[in-house]
């Protein structure tokens, strides 16, 4: 049977702006996407892409019930890379479903063994307080030991037998997106998003608008750029990004192309600490990076960012 796309579905109620496919469907944890691929049926077989925020395992744990049926873990779990909104929730669900196989790519290993922090974010690349206060956010290694299993060299992984497994660096060393050929759906991880994540505002509303990947946290921009070259020539007609909502029509490798077109232009900061040069890492870790800057403006304006939402936060309160 020819597998349906989603503008052919018109049964489901509860389509949601971040499904990809009808057996690849996504939820907004926060501020980043998850992706659950199987059919929704209870006991069926299927797989998770990502973990989510350090507090996004309960809401996946719902999902996982309602779709697919009480004690009824996935047969894997697949991590496009290991950012803490990536990565985040995974302890509380190995603890929740017990020994289910978790793939990384290689050279993401070492920042999920315990074996290397993450480069630091560049909050200096400007463009929103998502950037601003990118200083904030956690680059120390988890520990997950020989629970991660490398993705395969051939990109196929068992529980995945449709998928390939691309290797996308740039956002990180070790980034990876799925792509499935008979469809040509694809989950690109953070490879491109489809709104402004530097933006708080953007996130909020998730305007849509195709981007590289999230500014503050790219260590290689030229390695960003020729993955994106690398995802518009599979012409993939859906894809799912980390952030922003789903992406659907035959018009998405050229959106993709004009992308990679104007990368320079529009992605890639003015400056920052990553932009001239980038990150070397292997599977054992960073091996040498840009030396660091100075982040006392962008640190000013993301204190003030904060204390502005706190005393917005507390008006409404008042008033109500």
């Amino acid at each position: 049977m020819e597998r349906q796309t989603l503008e052919n579905l018109t049964t489901r109620e509860e389509r949601s702006p971040y499904d990809v496919a009808e057996d690849v469907r996504g939820i907004k944890n926060g501020f980043v996407n998850i992706y659950f691929i199987g059919e929704s049926q209870p006991g069926g077989k299927w797989v998770l892409i990502d973990t989510g925020t350090p507090s996004g395992a309960d809401q996946i744990l719902k999902k996982a019930r309602e779709w697919f049926g009480d004690s009824n873990p996935p047969q894997a779990i697949v991590l496009t890379h290991g950012h803490f909104d990536h990565a985040g929730s995974l302890e509380a669900l190995l603890k929740a479903w017990g020994t289910v196989p978790v793939y990384a790519h290689p050279l993401e290993m070492p920042f999920l063994q315990g074996k290397s922090h993450y480069p630091p974010p560049d909050p200096s690349v400007g463009g929103g307080a998502m950037a601003y206060m990118s200083w904030m956010f956690p680059t120390a290694p988890y520990n997950f030991g020989d629970r991660i299993r490398p993705i395969p060299a051939d990109g196929l992984i068992p529980e995945l037998p449709d998928w390939k497994v691309i290797h996308t660096p740039g956002h990180s060393p070790g980034h990876v997106s799925l792509f499935r050929e008979s469809d040509r759906s694809l989950v690109a991880g953070d490879a491109f998003t489809n709104t402004d994540q530097n933006s708080a505002f953007a996130v909020m509303t998730q305007k849509q608008e195709l981007h590289g990947p999230p500014a503050y946290f790219t260590i290689d921009w030229e390695a960003a750029k020729r993955s994106i070259q690398e995802l518009a020539a599979l012409n993939p007609t859906s894809a799912g990004t980390g952030h922003g909502k789903a992406i659907q029509g035959i018009q998405l490798p050229q959106l993709l192309e004009d992308l990679v077109l104007h990368f320079e232009s529009r992605e890639v900061p003015k400056g920052g600490r990553y932009v001239k040069q980038p990150v070397h890492s292997d599977e054992e870790g960073i091996v040498d990076m840009p030396a660091p800057i100075s982040y006392h403006v962008t640190r000013i304006l993301s204190i003030g960012v904060i204390v502005g939402t706190v005393m917005l936060l507390l008006g409404t309160k008042r008033k109500k």
